[in-house]
């Protein structure tokens, strides 16, 4: 296994462990001690990685490489639109509905990148991605009550989330930088998006200011534990997209979501049912079949990219020979199934 291979591998592993112990220990702050402001949170959890990657940056982890300002501030903003625009979606509408604004976010970042980007995905991943999704529906699709304003918001959420990810990943490969460059640049302006619209989303959401709520021990203790998890996840979310693709990403996001469900099951006694047993198991073979579909075609493109370039010049042509011929022999089928049909007729008349 080569050290590109342990780093995807390493990426995703720390994503999900991390994205998984955020959720839990969310649920802790807002469920039992009370603090339900989601969207204030996240701009301090993306002000704390902001400052630790400064940090490491002052201590020579990595080296800063300057983005233009355009691109860096026009990029943040748009994150931390999305995230603010997923929370409201969440408060307008019901789980149900929520949960499949999430879902449709695979299928656009399908199509948005096929249409912009011209890139290709084969029937077998998308017939994967089907399954995964189907699975995840099963499993987490409660109830569709749907609104005008909530449809709208899960519509501008979706729109941010797919470019903003699309945008992670081409900037760090058309710009040469790594995620922890991309994250050090973006991170101030989407806690400055979320810092200044937080606290008015929150209020609008739960009726409750976040200047007013009693800040106890626990409460503070959660929301810094919150804070140093938030650095790992905003960490690996910026790696596994650049090293990945965005599609990859939402596939992943939907593991954590198999895995939040049963931790919840699991150590909080939420309640399960038949339906989510059935919806994760199907959701997981989903997974498995784009993820051994992925491996297999990125395999064959590696060989494909190392064969010299004359050689690579003669495959293209055979296979371009091979699916010309392929296509002439489905349209000589059909022409012969069509001439034999018309001539039974024709003999059904003489008759």
């Amino acid at each position: 296994m080569s050290g590109a291979q342990l780093g995807v591998i390493g990426s995703l592993a720390l994503s999900v462990a991390s994205s998984v112990a955020i959720v839990i220990c969310n649920k802790a702050l807002i469920s039992f001690l009370g603090f339900p402001f989601a969207t204030t949170l996240t701009s301090w959890h993306l002000m704390v990685t902001f400052f630790t990657l400064h940090m490491a940056q002052k201590l020579h982890f990595f080296e800063p490489k300057p983005i233009d300002s355009q691109t860096v501030v026009l990029f943040g903003l748009l994150n931390g639109t999305s995230i603010g625009l997923l929370n409201l979606s969440l408060g307008f509408n019901s789980i149900g509905f929520y949960q499949m604004t999430k879902l449709a976010i695979i299928p656009f970042t399908v199509l948005l990148e096929t249409i912009f980007l011209k890139k290709k995905f084969s029937e077998s991943i998308k017939l994967s991605l089907l399954v995964l999704l189907l699975g995840v529906g099963i499993a987490s699709v409660t109830d569709l009550n749907l609104n005008l304003l909530g449809s709208i918001l899960s519509l501008l959420a979706i729109a941010t989330t797919c470019v903003g990810q699309i945008l992670t990943n081409t900037i760090q490969k058309r710009l040469k930088v790594s995620s922890t460059q991309l994250l050090y640049q973006s991170a101030p302006y989407q806690s400055a998006v979320l810092f200044a619209t937080g606290p008015f989303v929150d209020q609008l959401l739960t009726n409750k200011s976040v200047f007013t709520h009693a800040y106890t021990y626990p409460v503070v203790g959660f929301i810094i534990l919150s804070c140093l998890i938030a650095v790992s996840v905003n960490f690996s979310t910026f790696l596994v997209i650049g090293t990945t693709s965005p599609v990859t990403y939402q596939v992943l996001g939907h593991l954590k979501t198999c895995l939040v469900l049963s931790f919840g099951y699991t150590l909080l006694h939420d309640p399960f049912t038949e339906r989510n047993i059935v919806g994760i198991l199907i959701a997981i073979f989903g997974m498995a079949l784009y993820s051994y579909f992925s491996v297999k075609e990125n395999k064959k493109k590696s060989i494909e990219d190392s064969l010299p370039v004359s050689q690579k010049w003669q495959f293209q042509k055979k296979k371009n020979i091979y699916f010309k011929l392929k296509r002439q022999t489905r349209q000589n089928e059909w022409l012969g199934s069509d001439t034999t049909s018309t001539l039974c007729c024709q003999r059904h008349l003489v008759h």
